[in-house]
């Protein structure tokens, strides 16, 4: 397992890489100010899983072969930013609908929030890269890499949970002030959504 000192650089290193305004970040703010807190949190929840995921990929070797291909590294990245961009333009399109659900009652519902959280997690082809890259330098070359690859991946995971968290709940902290006049929720969700376009973009122009 990895010593002392590595659990260390592990932990700082993550921290700072975690709090980089990425994918993961962007979509959940973009979730909060759409959605709301809930939703946006258990979207949280399932970005981390994908996370996980990815690390799960690294672990086995496979995300080995993303790294090194050009070709799957292209396909990754277009599905995972097509699938922003689409979460966006849905936004917008139903930017009512935050709105009309709070003065009938009733709940937005566009797709569990988890099972998209996973997806653009999973599909985020920056993480899986630099999961292949980074994550290695702290395991014991003498012990065996994949399980301790793992295990750094679940804390990296868990780090990453619990700092989306934090931005998801600021984030839907300010469209509660927004939804005190419930016409600016059209607003929001339209804003919240070309957040997610404009995050799709940079990931498909970003090399």
């Amino acid at each position: 397992m990895p010593s002392s000192n590595q659990w260390l650089a592990f932990l700082v290193a993550s921290i700072l890489f975690i709090q980089v305004p990425g994918p993961s970040l962007l979509f959940t703010i973009g979730r909060a100010l759409t959605v709301g807190r809930r939703e946006a949190l258990l979207s949280v929840v399932g970005n981390a899983i994908g996370l996980i995921a990815q690390v799960a990929l690294v672990a086995f070797g496979l995300g080995a072969v993303v790294a090194a291909s050009a070709t799957a590294y292209t396909v990754v990245k277009l599905l995972g930013a097509a699938y922003v961009v689409w979460l966006g333009i849905q936004a917008i399109r139903h930017r009512s609908d935050a709105r009309l659900a709070m003065e009938n009652a009733a709940p937005v519902r566009r797709g569990h929030p988890v099972r998209i959280g996973f997806t653009v997690g999973a599909t985020n082809p920056k993480t899986i890269v630099f999961f292949v890259a980074f994550l290695p330098q702290f395991t014991d070359p003498t012990g065996s890499v994949g399980p301790q690859t793992m295990v750094l991946g679940l804390v990296f995971g868990v780090l990453a949970m619990i700092s989306d968290g934090a931005w998801a709940l600021a984030a839907s902290a300010a469209r509660t002030w927004f939804a005190r006049r419930p016409q600016r929720l059209d607003t929001l969700s339209a804003t919240g959504g070309t957040m997610m376009i404009g995050l799709g973009a940079t990931m498909l122009t970003v090399d």
